[in-house]
């Protein structure tokens, strides 16, 4: 199996968690709401629904805003990339692999200048092959599709295998066994609802990275 190892965005290499509960706390701020509305954001946000326009749809009536959705929606794409953070440890981590031979990529639904923006102000484009966003290519994880065009931006192809390090276990477990890879979950505990089968299950993006290391280190030269 080759060293390809794809990684999922948020809540995977940046706490995307962490960085919507301080845009909750500004938009609060923003348009004079309490404390509660920011409680209510974050359950909200925790429902898992489908789309972001959906979301403002619902925040838009839940406090009688003025501003369309869509707008709404707009200037949170613009504001999230300068709120999120990718940890030190993490970029190290992804360096180190790639100084090991392996070859790293992003596979990200979402729209391409919110996830773009995340890339590029966290510094994560510079330190991997390649990444494939949904919003740019017009397919979602789970599709195949982008699998693909991960591994080809990394150089790589689909056919001689990898892995996927993901939260999700619909679009990153299912998806990347669909497309013939490896996975290691990273279990944050919010999606108990769904069975999936990966092939390691851990906490953080770090300890994932260690398994890649641990089963690089006992893979025979020929098959590295």
């Amino acid at each position: 199996m080759q060293r390809l190892a794809l990684f999922d965005l948020d809540n995977t290499l940046i706490d995307l968690d962490a960085a919507f509960l301080l845009w909750a706390h500004e938009f609060a701020e923003e348009h004079r709401l309490s404390r509660k509305a920011v409680d209510h954001l974050v359950k909200l946000d925790r429902n898992g629904l489908p789309h972001r326009e959906l979301f403002f749809t619902k925040v838009r009536e839940r406090f009688k805003l003025s501003a369309p959705a869509a707008d709404l929606w707009a200037a949170y794409r613009r504001r999230m990339p300068h709120l999120v953070e990718c940890r030190p440890e993490v970029m190290a981590a992804l360096a180190g692999l790639r100084a090991s031979g392996w070859r790293v990529g992003i596979i990200t639904n979402g729209t391409a200048d919110n996830q773009l923006g995340k890339l590029q102000r966290t510094g994560l484009v510079d330190v991997v092959d390649g990444y494939a966003l949904s919003g740019v290519e017009g397919i979602r994880k789970p599709d195949v599709g982008l699998f693909e065009i991960a591994a080809r931006r990394c150089g790589m192809s689909l056919a001689d295998g990898g892995w996927m390090v993901g939260d999700h276990p619909v679009a990153d477990i299912d998806g990347g066994r669909a497309a013939g890879l490896r996975t290691v979950w990273i279990d944050r505990g919010t999606r108990a609802g769904h069975e999936c089968s990966p092939d390691h299950v851990v906490s953080d993006v770090i300890q994932a990275v260690d398994v890649l290391r641990d089963i690089n280190g006992r893979l025979p030269k020929k098959h590295r």
